[in-house]
């Protein structure tokens, strides 16, 4: 298949090009600026310049592919959060668009967390909880809808802790630099809140599944540990970076860790049996308290 990729220089975009590229099928990937197209080019994937804002240029190569990995998100837009989601609820309904009528295989991306913003509690959440709207939901939502319009839609759901050494700007980044610029590794309460973690490049493989064989209107969830409790989170980072390890309450939550203050404490385990089932997907890279053993989260960064 030739597939047109969206956000192929990020984070989970490295690592799925060449996931793609080694099963044999040829990439497009959009790039936004010389630094993106650069590093696209040098995964060996083919360049189409362009802003996710370009709705009509979207559509252009969408239509021009076999199928379509949709992982660009921008939530530092200009208008910020708000303009981020209406930003991508605008390319998902232009490339579903190109794609109506086709056949072809859709993947749009989400979090597992939105189960736990939007009411899943006291129990995993599963890859058939769905909710009626709201922010990212109506984008999911829309991916999923297009299976009625013959496109082979499906959602990949990631975990917050997508984790490898690709990482650059993720949660567990996000995490151990606030630990280390407060001297303090934190959790709220008794951190038995469970958080979701992937590998990288397990999360990769399971978009290549998808592409190749999900079923139209599916909701997968991304996930190799599927809950870990904060306090064990917080224990980990604690011991690497040598610093105390503290309950602070939701009071001292916003102080602490920022803009991650929201989520911190929230309840987000999930189940994946149906997802495996659907597309014999089992991960094998490293689990998050094994990847953070690896040491490369605590190495000195280089340029």
């Amino acid at each position: 298949m030739r597939v047109f990729v969206t956000g192929p220089s990020g984070h989970l975009g490295s690592a799925l090009v060449p996931e793609l590229l080694t099963a044999g099928h040829e990439v497009v990937g959009l790039a936004r600026s010389d630094a993106s197209a650069e590093a696209v080019a040098r995964l060996g994937a083919e360049v189409v310049r362009g802003e996710l804002d370009d709705l009509d240029g979207l559509r252009k190569t969408a239509a021009a592919a076999d199928a379509v990995a949709h992982l660009a998100f921008k939530p530092l837009a200009g208008g910020g959060f708000a303009e981020a989601i209406a930003s991508d609820l605008a390319a998902i309904t232009a490339i579903g668009e190109a794609l109506t009528g086709s056949g072809k295989p859709f993947v749009g991306t989400t979090a597992t967390m939105l189960c736990a913003l939007n009411g899943v509690s006291g129990r995993p959440a599963t890859e058939e909880d769905a909710f009626p709207g709201g922010p990212r939901i109506d984008a999911e939502n829309a991916v999923i809808a297009l299976a009625d319009r013959d496109v082979r839609s499906a959602i990949v759901r990631l975990a917050p802790l997508v984790h490898s050494t690709l990482d650059r700007r993720g949660f567990t980044r996000a995490l151990i630099g606030i630990a280390r610029d407060k001297g303090l590794s934190a959790y709220i309460g008794d951190g038995s809140n469970r958080w979701p973690a992937v590998h990288t490049r397990d999360a990769a493989r399971l978009y290549r599944l998808a592409l190749e064989k999900a079923p139209a209107g599916t909701r997968l969830h991304a996930a190799g540990d599927d809950g870990i409790a904060f306090r064990d989170i917080a224990e980990a980072i604690g011991r690497h970076l040598d610093v105390p390890v503290k309950s602070i309450s939701a009071e001292e939550a916003p102080a602490h860790f920022t803009y991650l203050a929201p989520f911190v404490g929230v309840d987000n385990p999930v189940l994946t049996v149906l997802t495996r089932r659907a597309l014999d997907w089992e991960p094998t890279h490293p689990t998050w308290t094994e990847d953070l053993d690896e040491g490369h989260y605590f190495a000195p960064r280089t340029a």
